[in-house]
């Protein structure tokens, strides 16, 4: 059987039980308005008493239980019943108070309405007796009611106990009593009022005594002027209305005390005559304990009534002024509901319950006593319903139960009336008896239709319940609207509603479509309110069913359509997933609904609480993907993202639903509730703490922080490690500090945030816990020693003050200590013999005592440089660039110090001209070793050799070793002097390649800066860029040392080949210097002279020029446009046509006459872009405006003159050198630049030429055969061309005249040795030697 919906509980009681199907805690649902007062069928048809086979075994039982139950439930006629005039027993809806006061002139009304069918009629008793209003003088009751009116003149004759009687013919409802009291205006009788007279320090009464009234009046104490008397602990005023004094003080003279008192309800104030009060000084005051003036005695005994107010009231009377405190001697005071008044004078306790009965006491002291009154309370309660009868209609035949459950204190007597007559005073019936405070009426008839009243009273109140019995006969009718259609899913409960209202109740029968009965189905089952419920649905209970209900007075049917469809489900679970804090998580949901339903609709939820998307948030995003589907995100999940995630997918008819577990796990929160002990020990404290939240991962450890607030506020130092259990550690703390702890967790995602700090801990002072660090003597001059040491940082003084006592002789002596008392370091001691040992200690102080001492140390007097220098220096050969180099130090005797290391100087001297063996000079002076330019090494602590690398092949060195102290270096060792071999040589300078044809290439190159030996030869390799890299071997060719150029023929015409030059010693070949050569032509841009215009037609015009040197058959584009057409030079060329710089001119045509035009020369660069390279103008009128050319310049044209001039004589004096002997070399610029490769040769021009040894005509040489035009033949080299007039690099005065050529020098090397562009002379000499 399916899970049945909460709301159906099981009905306690059952009218009608024949033939009722039920099962234990089966209730159907509600199908209407009264629903829950549905009859069960009165007459069972066949077919209808058996229940589902699952639950016949428990129906037994239950309705047992109700056979034994003497009523069942009233009648509720549903709004929806079709019964015109229905008769209804009179009910009261108004009537008048307990207790009426009223005051002369004031009318009384005592309300009295009711209602009924037929109309009700109303009476009135006054003390048990008919009273008729109408009759009586001044009485009247108010049309269409029953309230009585009564003239206030008459009220005094009236008073009395009245009561109110509603009647109709079913019955009388009786209304509770009301007692009238009419009373006159209060006024204060005339009397004499004597002056009080005391004396100081006494206590005073004023008395007040208001006259007797049926309202109590409120108290105010007032002087003659209005004005309230002030009030105090020494003056109040008690609940009896008196003036209470605890003592008399002279200010308290006053001769107009006056009391008044309020009474409300006839809205009047009146006063007392006003009481004198006069206070004697005294100069005696004589303290005295309290007594008090309220109560009296030791004890009293109070009554309080529960739901009321509890007013105990102490005023004591001593002097000082005695205070008052409150107890309770069997248990605490009710503090929520206690409350202290009057200066504490009287306790309040509201709303009194039950458990507020016990002792109280009060005890009133001062400086000379005490004294107490203890209060009995009881609380006792007037009667009050637990449970009260209840009006009803019901069917004949049915048991009848009002139950009348009052309590009160004492206990309520309970008696009956019916229709307004006591119980016992109507006739006897056997089917009516009184069982302790219940009714029971037996086997009720239409006859048997009354008003009963059950009345409850005791010392303290009395109670009034009327209720009414109804007993009807009414033809069975249904309720439910005929033809509704219901629609559910496969496996839940269907409930079909019909619910039937009759008097006596009607039967029930429900029927299938087939008008079988429905109770042929296992899972069928039919509810005391008629709905039927089948159990599981299945599609096949797809159809109409009819309820039939009929009683003895009728009879009726209704239909009902089912309709059955498939349940929705979830075809995708979102899963459960464990992620870290601040990363991202998804979670998909799937669902599928009936295809007649709408797409099932998704929400989701979190331990219970919807989730939705916020505009100002993107961290939950809830994306539809699909009718059914959704996929939720949850960014930067936080520990309150975490709980079960609920996927609900729900149609009109079901809701399914799937759930997922989400976990975030990080780093612990905060601890709380930290505890920190007082200090033990001065020093120890004990710590306890509660853990934070894990955040799903165990707690590993708590790091105790701490931060010093006298020394470091602010910072916070790692002061231990606790394991996790338990909570708790003992931490020692350093005198003379205050401290703030805190506690932070760990775990496996780190540390977490540290909770809050404890409250400021002070330590006192102690004496020091250590001694300084860092003990070390050391002298800065030859005859002082300076003592040093690390100080105790503030937090290690251990008191507001620290001193050092420091304590030293001479070491091993075994003599008096000397010693200085200083606050911080140094200590010098002096004079002292030059480096001289002494035995050191150090002691911290302060107030508190003396610290531990230092372990002895030994410091030293001041340093002087050394005397000694090593001997024995040996040179071992390790190969052509290192050497290893050794010593000995044969005697420390004059090192006067700590010896440090070793100084080594080397330099190097020239080339190895002679490898033989040569005599050592003399040790070298120190300002002849300054002299030179020297390389260095120190060699720290007490090694006697050392490596010198770097060095250069087929070089002379000279080295030489000091000894290293702390004062400096002494005098050097004699020098030694050595050789380094022979190496393989570095790559030659440079390398040039120029095309001479299609299948040759001329070669140029420079010897090495560095040869590092002998030249031998040089080698070069070729081999064509095309071929692969494994392919043929290259070209081998080799050189004789003295050869520097060389034309070769290449295999290739119109080829790419790579070039390998590397030069040879004996000791093998150094470093290639590779280059690209081409024999293919390459574009470059005409090098021309002297363009001029030379003749202007109307429609043409000529233009000259001069080519450059040995340039040939450049060609190159001729364009022009109008001035008019542009401003500028860069849109609307025209291509006139092609010119050749070997012929000289162009004709330039189809110009317009009278027409200036821009004429530019446009050629391709090396990189094969059309670029200008010259730019003038002309008009065809005649008038030409040219830019004109730099090289057309006379000053520029003298400038140029001298430099070849100036060339022609510098190469005059080379040849002269030349004849007498000199050499050609190569500069060395290894002191420089150290042992370098030769670097790629850019930009260079070929014949480049160095003469002379120094390195000074080398520089003033280097650029000395720069071509004067700047542009040169276009070379077969992977050089750039730019540099030999393939730049774009064109000048232009400001007019637009050409004012130069491109150029493309190359700015750091010579022209070759003649001068010229091509390749030097063979029989240039071989490069000198160092």
């Amino acid at each position: 059987m399916s899970a049945l919906p909460p709301a159906l509980v099981p009905r306690a009681v059952f009218r009608g039980w024949k033939g009722c199907r039920l099962s234990p805690g089966v209730q159907p649902p509600s199908s209407g308005p009264g629903s829950s007062q549905l009859l069960a069928p009165a007459h069972p048809t066949p077919g209808t008493m058996a229940p589902p086979k699952d639950i016949r075994g428990l129906l037994g039982p239950f309705l047992l239980l109700l056979l034994l139950l003497p009523q069942g439930p009233s009648l509720t006629i549903p709004k929806e019943y079709k019964r015109p005039n229905l008769l209804q027993p009179p009910e009261l809806m108004e009537e008048p108070p307990e207790r009426v006061v009223v005051f002369p002139s004031d009318d009384v009304v005592l309300k009295c309405e009711a209602t009924g069918n037929p109309p009700v009629t109303f009476r009135w008793t006054r003390d048990g007796q008919l009273f008729e209003p109408g009759r009586e003088p001044g009485t009247s009751l108010v049309p269409d009611t029953g309230t009585l009116l009564i003239n206030g003149t008459q009220a005094p004759r009236y008073q009395g106990v009245f009561r109110c009687l509603a009647d109709n013919r079913l019955g009388t409802a009786l209304s509770r009593q009301a007692r009238l009291i009419a009373t006159g205006t209060p006024q204060w009788p005339k009397e004499k009022v004597t002056p009080v007279e005391v004396e100081e320090g006494a206590s005073v009464v004023l008395p007040c005594d208001p006259p007797p009234s049926a309202v109590l009046p409120r108290i105010y104490w007032l002087n003659s002027r209005i004005m309230h008397i002030a009030q105090d602990a020494r003056v109040n005023m008690g609940q009896d209305g008196y003036l209470y004094f605890a003592h008399a003080v002279p200010s308290d003279s006053h001769p107009d005390y006056i009391c008044h008192a309020h009474f409300l309800s006839p809205r009047t104030i009146i006063q007392k005559e006003p009481i004198t009060l006069r206070v004697t000084p005294s100069n005696a005051l004589k303290h005295r304990p309290p007594q008090l003036l309220v109560p009296r005695g030791e004890s009293s005994a109070y009554v309080a009534l529960q739901g009321g107010t509890l007013l105990l009231e102490c005023i004591p009377e001593g002097f000082p002024t005695p205070t008052v405190e409150w107890l309770r001697l069997n248990g605490p005071l009710p503090a929520e509901r206690v409350s202290l008044e009057n200066f504490q004078r009287t306790l309040q306790i509201q709303a009194v319950a039950e458990e507020d009965d016990g002792e109280y006491q009060c005890v009133a002291r001062n400086s000379q006593g005490s004294t107490r009154h203890t209060f009995s309370v009881t609380v006792e309660a007037a009667p009050y319903w637990v449970r009260r009868p209840q009006s009803g209609i019901y069917a004949p035949g049915e048991n009848v139960r009002l139950v009348c459950d009052v309590y009160g204190k004492p206990k309520p007597q309970v008696t009956w009336r019916m229709n307004g007559i006591p119980l016992e005073e109507v006739d006897a019936d056997p089917r009516r008896t009184v069982r302790g405070g219940t009714l029971i009426l037996a086997q009720v008839e239409p006859n048997d239709t009354q008003v009963m009243q059950c009345e409850a009273g005791n010392r303290h109140g009395r109670l009034l319940a009327n209720a009414y019995v109804h007993v009807l006969e009414l033809p069975a009718q249904i309720l439910t609207t005929d033809g509704l259609q219901y629609t559910v899913v496969e496996n839940s409960s269907a409930w079909l509603h019909c619910h039937p209202f009759g008097a006596p109740a009607p039967a029930l029968t429900w029927l299938t479509e087939a008008q079988a009965p429905a109770l042929g189905l296992d899972r069928a089952f039919i509810f005391t309110n008629g709905t039927l419920w089948l159990s599981s649905a299945q599609l096949s209970d797809t159809g109409t069913y009819t309820c039939h209900a009929h009683n003895t007075h009728g009879n009726t049917s209704i239909t009902a359509h089912l309709a059955v469809k498939v349940a929705t489900r979830v075809e995708l679970t979102p899963r459960s997933a464990t992620v870290k804090k601040g990363e991202t998580v998804t979670f998909v949901c799937k669902a599928q609904a009936d295809p007649s339903l709408s797409p099932a609709t998704l929400s989701w939820d979190r331990d219970g609480q919807p989730l939705r998307e916020t505009p100002d948030s993107d961290r939950l995003v809830l994306e539809p993907q699909g009718a059914g589907t959704e996929v939720l995100t949850v960014a930067g999940a936080d520990y309150w993202d975490q709980g079960r995630l609920r996927c609900q997918a729900r149609t009109e008819l079901d809701v399914v639903e799937a759930e997922a577990m989400l976990r975030v796990v990080g780093r612990p929160g905060p601890v709380s509730e930290l505890q920190v002990s007082e200090l033990e020990a001065g020093r120890w404290v004990t710590l306890s703490w509660t853990p934070g939240d894990e955040h799903n991962s165990p707690v590993e450890k708590f790091v105790v922080e701490l931060e010093e607030q006298m020394f470091s506020p602010g910072q916070w130092r790692e002061a231990a490690v606790v394991p996790p259990v338990p909570p708790q550690t003992r931490l020692a703390l350093s005198p003379h500090g205050r401290y703030r702890l805190r506690v932070l967790g760990a775990n496996a995602y780190g540390r977490g945030v540290p909770g809050t700090p404890s409250t400021p801990i002070t330590t006192p002072p102690a004496a020091p816990d250590r001694f300084p660090a860092g003990l070390h003597g050391e002298g800065n001059q030859t005859d002082n020693m300076i003592i040093t040491w690390e100080p105790l940082p503030p937090e290690d003084w251990n008191a507001p003050e620290l001193s050092y006592r420091v304590q030293w002789r001479p070491a091993g002596d075994g003599g008096l200590w000397a010693e200085a008392m200083v606050t911080a370091p140094p200590v010098v001691v002096t004079p002292t013999p030059t480096f001289t040992p002494y035995d050191l200690r150090l002691q911290a102080l302060n107030p508190a005592g003396k610290g531990p001492e230092t372990p002895p140390t030994l410091g030293y007097s001041g340093e002087d440089v050394p005397l000694a220098y090593p001997e024995n220096v040996g040179i071992e050969l390790i190969n052509s660039t290192s050497v290893l180099v050794s010593w000995i130090l044969s005697s420390h005797e004059g090192l006067r110090g700590h010896l440090h290391g070793y100084w080594v100087r080397y330099w190097r001297e020239g080339t190895a001209v002679n490898q033989g063996h040569r005599e050592t000079p003399p040790r070298a002076s120190e300002q002849e070793l300054e002299a030179r330019e020297k390389l260095e090494m120190r060699v720290l602590g007490r090694a006697t050799q050392a490596v010198l690398g770097g060095l250069r092949p087929w070089s002379h060195y000279v080295v030489a070793v000091a000894v290293l102290n702390g004062r400096g270096a002494g005098p050097f060792s004699e020098e030694m002097h050595f050789n380094t071999p022979e190496g393989v040589p570095g790559p030659p300078t440079w390398l040039r390649l120029q095309r001479v044809s299609d299948s040759e290439l001329a070669l140029s190159w420079a010897p090495p800066r560095h040869p590092n030996g002998l030249l031998t030869a040089y080698e070069l390799h070729y081999r064509p860029v095309s071929s692969p890299a494994n392919a043929s071997a290259p070209v081998a060719v080799s050189f004789l040392p003295e050869q520097l150029n060389v034309t070769l023929q290449l295999p290739a015409p119109q080829a790419h080949f790579r070039f390998a030059l590397r030069a040879c010693t004996r000791a093998g070949p150094g470093e290639p210097v590779v280059r690209l050569g081409s024999t293919a032509p390459e574009p470059v841009l005409p090098n021309l002279d002297n363009v001029s215009v030379v003749q202007v037609g109307n429609d043409f015009s000529v233009l000259s020029w001069t080519p450059s040197g040995a340039q040939r058959n450049v060609e190159f584009e001729v364009q022009f446009q109008a001035k008019t057409t542009a401003e500028t030079w860069q849109e609307h060329w025209e291509v006139s046509g092609r010119a050749n710089s070997t012929h000289g001119s162009y004709h330039l045509r189809n110009l317009q006459p009278g027409t200036a035009y821009w004429v530019q020369f446009v050629g391709r660069n090396h990189s094969g872009e059309h670029v200008p390279f010259w730019r003038g103008d002309i008009h065809t009128n005649g008038t030409v405006i040219l830019v004109q050319s730099v090289t057309s310049q006379g000053w520029f044209i003298g400038f140029i003159s001298a430099i070849v001039l100036l060339l022609l004589v510098l190469l005059g004096l080379c040849l002269v050198k030349r004849s007498k002997g000199g050499k050609y070399s190569v500069k060395d610029k290894e002191d420089t630049q150290g042992d370098s490769e030769a670097r790629p040769m850019k930009d260079e021009t070929f014949g480049e030429y160095r003469c002379g040894d120094g390195e000074a005509e080398e520089k003033g040489l280097g650029s000395s055969g720069a071509s004067l035009s700047g542009a040169g033949p276009a070379l077969g080299s992977d050089d750039s061309l730019a540099d030999y007039g393939g730049s774009g690099d064109v000048h232009f005065a400001e007019d637009g005249s050409f004012i130069g050529q491109y150029s493309g020098q190359a700015p750091h090397e010579a022209p070759a040795p003649d001068g010229s562009s091509g390749p030097p002379s063979p029989g240039r000499p071989p490069p000198g030697l160092e």
